[in-house]
C-alpha cells in the first residue's frame, strides 16, 4: 500500500484527512470568518437582517455594496464570506423561487430556498473538479411564521430566532443571547441587531456602511431601510 502525502489531503476536497477532516471545507469557513458581520433576528412582526459593509476605499460608491439581497418579495438573503459566491446562490435562489411559483402558482417558503441552498453547498464538498462555496448565508422571511436559517460552505442548515456570520459571530451571538426577547417590535429589533453589530466593529457605524433590510409579516413585504432611517436608528443603538 503506497502511503499518502500529507499535501493530498489538502488539494482534493472528496479526501478525508486520517482524522476524518475535509480541509478545503475547513478553508471555506476560514472565508467566511474573515468576511464582515452579518446579523439577522426573527421578531413578533417579521425578520431584520443588518449586514456591515468593510470599504476599502473612500472611492468606493456604497450603493453598489449591498451585502443584504431580496431573493423574493418575503425572502432576503445576507452573507458573510466570497461575495461573488454568495451572489451566484442567490441567482440561483432566485431561480428556484420563480420557478416554483410558476409550476405551483404559490410563493416558495423560506425553508425550501434553504434546504436548496444548502443541498447545493454539500453537494460542492464532494465531487472532483470544485471547490465549496466560501460563504455562509442568513435567510430570513415569512412562511406562516417569521423564519431565519443559516447556510454554512459544509451544507449545514440550522434554524435560528437570531445568528450572526462572519469576524464578530461569537460576540454578536454573546449579545443576542443575553438581549434577545421574543416578540419584540420592529423597532426594537432593529436597534437591537445595530447594537450587536457595533460590538462587533471598530469603525463607526453610518448609513455608507451598513446595510438593514426589514421582511415584514404584514403584507409579507420586503424593505431596504434608506439612510435617513438607518442613521436614525444607529443613533438609539
Amino acid at each position: 500500500m503506497y502511503p499518502v502525502s500529507p499535501q493530498a489531503y489538502d488539494r482534493a476536497i472528496t479526501v478525508f484527512s486520517p482524522d476524518g477532516r475535509l480541509f478545503q471545507v475547513e478553508y471555506a469557513k476560514e472565508a467566511v470568518k474573515r468576511g464582515a458581520t452579518a446579523i439577522g433576528v426573527v421578531c413578533g412582526e417579521g425578520v431584520v437582517l443588518v449586514a456591515h459593509k468593510s470599504m476599502a476605499s473612500t472611492l468606493l460608491e456604497p450603493e453598489y455594496m449591498r451585502k443584504i439581497f431580496m431573493i423574493d418579495g418575503h425572502i432576503a438573503a445576507t452573507a458573510s464570506g466570497l461575495v461573488g459566491d454568495a451572489r451566484r446562490l442567490v441567482d440561483l435562489s432566485r431561480l428556484e423561487s420563480q420557478k416554483h411559483k410558476m409550476t405551483y402558482g404559490e410563493d416558495v417558503t423560506v425553508e425550501a430556498v434553504a434546504k436548496n441552498i444548502s443541498d447545493l453547498a454539500q453537494a460542492y464538498t464532494q465531487y472532483g473538479g470544485a471547490r465549496p462555496f466560501g460563504v455562509s448565508l442568513l435567510l430570513g422571511g415569512i412562511d406562516s411564521e417569521p423564519k431565519l436559517f443559516e447556510v454554512d460552505p459544509s451544507g449545514a442548515l440550522s434554524g435560528y430566532k437570531a445568528a450572526a456570520i462572519g469576524a464578530g459571530k461569537k460576540e454578536a451571538e454573546d449579545f443576542l443571547e443575553k438581549e434577545y426577547k421574543e416578540g419584540a417590535g420592529i423597532d426594537d429589533t432593529v436597534a437591537l441587531a445595530l447594537r450587536a453589530l457595533k460590538r462587533t466593529v471598530d469603525a463607526k457605524l453610518g448609513p455608507e456602511n451598513v446595510d438593514v433590510a426589514i421582511i415584514s409579516r404584514k403584507g409579507m413585504k420586503f424593505e431596504f431601510l434608506g439612510a435617513a432611517e438607518i442613521s436614525k436608528y444607529l443613533s438609539k443603538a
